[in-house]
């Protein structure tokens, strides 16, 4: 017997570089789990959140004024779009679009924790090797200092099960 049921899931992009954090995944979301999902982010980044002004979110009720308060906390100016306005929201609306496309519709994901492992493959793969065309096609993570090896091989290797094919030089 298969149970259909709708899941949350929570993420952050930062523009400048692209770079994508899956926050979290819960069936029921609420103020309280969106602010500790935000604390959790703050932590991750570390120095790095000391560069970031601005939060621009939707006015989902389920978010909370405890969100906000958390980015206020570390001088972040939380900014809601507009009523019924996605282009508002233009990055975020691509990344869920093409997070269907590439990832989810090819999949049946079998529950909360299904769904967290296949993010975190895909979010792995969006941030260290997915080309991006405002980025010059390069990952968000690229290290501009690394020297490629032009003569070795290419490898492929299969990512977000299976679903994507990586290229990389063999190790």
């Amino acid at each position: 017997m298969v149970f259909l049921k709708r899941l949350y899931v929570l993420f952050v992009m930062e523009i400048e570089t692209r770079r994508v954090h899956i926050l979290g995944v819960t069936a029921h979301p609420t103020g309280a789990w969106t602010a500790q999902q935000a604390c959790n982010l703050l932590m991750d980044v570390g120095d790095r959140a000391d560069g970031f002004k601005f939060l621009i979110r939707d006015r989902d009720g389920k978010i909370g004024g405890r969100f906000d308060d958390v980015f206020a906390g570390a001088d972040v100016r939380t900014l809601k779009i507009p009523p019924r306005s996605p282009r508002a929201n233009a990055f975020a609306e691509r990344f869920v679009g093409t997070l269907r496309r590439e990832c989810l519709d090819h999949l049946l994901v079998h529950g909360e924790r299904h769904l967290r492992q296949i993010l975190a493959e895909y979010e792995r793969h969006y941030n260290q090797h997915r080309p991006h065309q405002a980025l010059s096609l390069r990952p968000p993570m690229h290290d501009p200092a690394e020297v490629v090896d032009l003569t070795v091989r290419i490898q492929r290797r299969p990512a977000v099960s299976g679903l994507i094919n990586e290229y990389g030089r063999a190790v």
